[in-house]
Formats: structure tokens, C-alpha cells, sequence
């Protein structure tokens, strides 16, 4: 899937989550190499997304389609973009 839109990555977790706060890390330069922003959203401030994500965060889209959870799977970051890894 490649994303020509320009929209930025969604990232859906928890202030408290450490994995949450390592994927976007880790996403933040990538997201900006390709011109990419990263809209974070706390899943505990709306009880649907809580319902929805829970323990599964955090869970990364573009464009609404699911990426990755837990940890950022950097090969289907690259796809979405239309991007080669470095």
C-alpha cells in the first residue's frame, strides 16, 4: 500500500507506555525524512479508542490502515511511504 496522501502517521497509545514512547521514537525520523508528521493519540482519553486498542498499544496507521503494534515493523513503514529502507 502507498500512501501519496501526505497524512501523517497515527499513533494510538498510553502517556504511561514505554513501548508506546519507543515506537515513536523510532518513528519521529523516519516520519520526517519523508515529510511525514506523527499525530499521537492517548487511547485512556476517549473510553471507544480505550475499548477499541487497549492493551494492544501501541498501534501504528496511515491513512487508516494498521501498520504495526507493539513495536514498529520499520518494512511496513518503508511500504506504506513507497519507500526503500535505508
Amino acid at each position: 500500500m502507498i500512501s501519496a496522501s501526505g497524512a501523517p502517521f497515527v499513533l494510538y497509545g498510553r502517556a504511561w507506555c514505554h513501548l508506546c514512547e519507543d515506537m515513536r521514537a523510532e518513528l519521529e525520523p523516519i516520519a520526517a525524512r519523508h515529510g511525514r508528521g506523527v499525530e499521537w493519540i492517548d487511547i485512556d482519553e476517549d473510553p471507544l479508542l480505550e475499548a477499541r486498542y487497549d492493551e494492544r498499544v501501541p498501534v501504528l496507521t496511515l491513512d487508516g490502515v494498521e501498520l504495526c503494534q507493539y513495536r514498529l515493523d520499520p518494512r511496513a513503514v518503508y511500504a506504506a511511504l513507497g519507500a526503500r529502507e535505508p
